[in-house]
């Protein structure tokens, strides 16, 4: 056991004295070969730094000799470039010596001309004196000949210039007016007479009443109920009068409301023929009523939009359509005259190449307006508006509804044509009539309009108001003046007056001469 220890302890000792020893030997051999290449490097360095200092030296020899050349070339060009701008310089001090000359001269010459006017404007000045003294003295001579002034002379002349021009004014005016009729009215009454002779329609006159027949003259007392229960039930429901008088077997019906005036005669009639007449019963009967005569109106707007052949029409302006089969306008139905307006624009429209559905549609809805009651303020035309521009008609439809009365100017030749068409609707003989109050107004409005015009002795509206005659005083009022003043007051009747057709204005001047042969003889 021992022995194995000591073995093991010269083993260890062994190791721990030959390690360093190796250890060194190998550092010693490391840095030799270090050492070695060290230096190797060292050589190596050296070679490359003398190769990079000479190409350096000879790249800058060729970087100067470029430099050299690049300056001796600009060089030159500077030198060109300036004995071409010398040369240029050279012609321009030339050509600026060339106008300097030529502008003393010119300035040589004007100061002579100047001269030359200073002494002739003196001239002038003088002759002017001379001519305004022998002006002065030949208008002194002439107002001592003529015996007026200038003042006075100068008037009479104007006057006189200002009456020729007058003649020649009203004759041109004459002429051209002439002119203009002829060759408009060839057209205008080709395209009406074409229209209306295509248009051939009824009018029925309205009234405020309704006449309702009877089998007999015992229904009367049927109607009027047990202590007049049933009269009174009736004109309740419905706002009409009933007026049973002595006319045999009829009952009148009176209202200014046609729409409600037709209930009462639809009920009325579904009454008389049930037999069953009593409160209960006429409620019922005239809520029936009611709804016969919407159903009605709807159908009477529709059949209207399709006798004229419009289409795509809100339903709402098709029930209010229908509604103008119970207006009227001086007597004629407005549902009718808008069908016949409709109908003459579609005429004119394809008289003159214009659309002809578009001039249709808005003639058909031109009066619309006036299917609204009283409930809404406005004029017909503004409601007409309104109600075009609620269910999205076209501009030329609403325009053409606005100007059909010229409230606005016509953009289109559709609303054009709508106003002709309803004036020609309008002034169809038997189309429309006035109360006779409303007739005597027009006549004495049309009377006093031309009664203060200048020069009017007295004037008288005849036939029916279509015709004016005016009658003149001769000493205030000249042949040409005539002219002049009969469209003064045309202009003011068209102003200030609503008439459907025209007016024919007649100026009438009258010269009398009267003198009295005295008899010599004595008696």
């Amino acid at each position: 056991m021992t022995t194995i220890i000591v073995a093991v302890v010269a083993v260890v000792a062994t190791l721990l004295i030959a390690v360093p020893i190796t250890s060194k030997v190998s550092v010693d051999n490391k840095v030799k070969k270090d050492a070695e290449t060290i230096g190797s490097a060292e050589e190596k360095a050296r070679g490359i730094i003398d190769e990079a200092l000479k190409t350096a030296e000879t790249k800058k020899r060729e970087t100067l000799l470029e430099v050299k050349e690049e300056s001796l070339r600009t060089k030159n060009e500077l030198e060109k470039e300036t004995k071409e701008r010398r040369n240029e310089l050279q012609k321009y001090e030339r050509r600026v010596l060339s106008k300097e000359e030529s502008v003393d001269k010119k300035a040589d010459a004007v100061e002579k001309r100047e001269a030359e006017c200073t002494a002739k404007v003196a001239e002038l000045q003088k002759r002017e004196k001379k001519v305004e003294e022998l002006e002065q003295k030949g208008v002194q001579e002439l107002e001592r000949i003529s015996g007026l002034t200038s003042d006075q002379a100068k008037d009479e002349l104007l006057r006189s210039v200002e009456d020729d021009v007058k003649v020649d004014v009203a004759r041109l005016y004459k002429e051209l007016e002439n002119r203009a009729k002829d060759e408009a009215d060839k057209k205008a009454k080709e395209y009406v007479v074409n229209a209306i002779q295509k248009c051939a329609v009824d009018h029925v006159a309205e009234t405020t009443i309704s006449v309702v027949q009877l089998p007999s003259d015992e229904m009367k007392g049927r109607i009027i109920g047990r202590e007049g229960r049933n009269i009174r039930t009736l004109e309740t429901l419905t706002g009409v009068d009933l007026i049973i008088d002595d006319t045999p077997e009829a009952v009148v019906l009176s209202a200014f409301d046609p729409i409600r005036r037709e209930i009462a005669r639809v009920a009325l009639e579904k009454l008389i023929v049930d037999g069953r007449i009593h409160p209960a019963r006429i409620e019922e009967m005239v809520e029936k009523a009611q709804k016969e005569v919407e159903a009605q109106i709807r159908e009477d707007g529709e059949n209207a939009a399709m006798d004229v052949g419009v289409h795509g029409i809100h339903p709402e302006l098709l029930k209010l359509l229908g509604r103008m089969k119970f207006r009227s306008s001086y007597g004629q139905n407005a549902l009718k005259h808008s069908i016949e307006v409709a109908q003459l624009s579609g005429l004119l429209a394809g008289e003159i190449g214009v659309d002809v559905r578009m001039a249709k549609r808005a003639g058909l809805l031109h009066d619309i307006g006036k299917s609204i009651d009283h409930e809404v303020e406005g004029s017909h035309i503004e409601i007409g508006v309104n109600l075009c521009k609620k269910y999205k008609e076209t501009p030329i439809v609403i325009n053409a509804v606005a100007a059909h009365h010229g409230d606005v100017e016509p953009e289109s030749l559709i609303a054009c044509i709508v106003q002709a068409a309803d004036a020609i609707s309008a002034a169809r003989p038997g189309a429309r009539r006035e109360t006779l109050e409303t007739y005597t107004n027009r006549l004495k409005q049309l009377e006093d309009i031309t009664n203060q015009f200048k020069g009017v002795e007295k004037s008288f509206a005849i036939q029916a108001g279509r015709e004016i005659r005016v009658m003149v005083v001769p000493e205030h009022v000249n042949d040409s003046e005539m002219v002049l003043l009969a469209r003064d007051i045309a202009k003011q009747i068209e102003a200030e007056l609503e008439y459907p057709g025209q007016i024919k204005v007649n100026v009438i001047r009258e010269s009398r001469a009267v003198d009295y042969a005295l008899s010599l003889i004595h008696i």
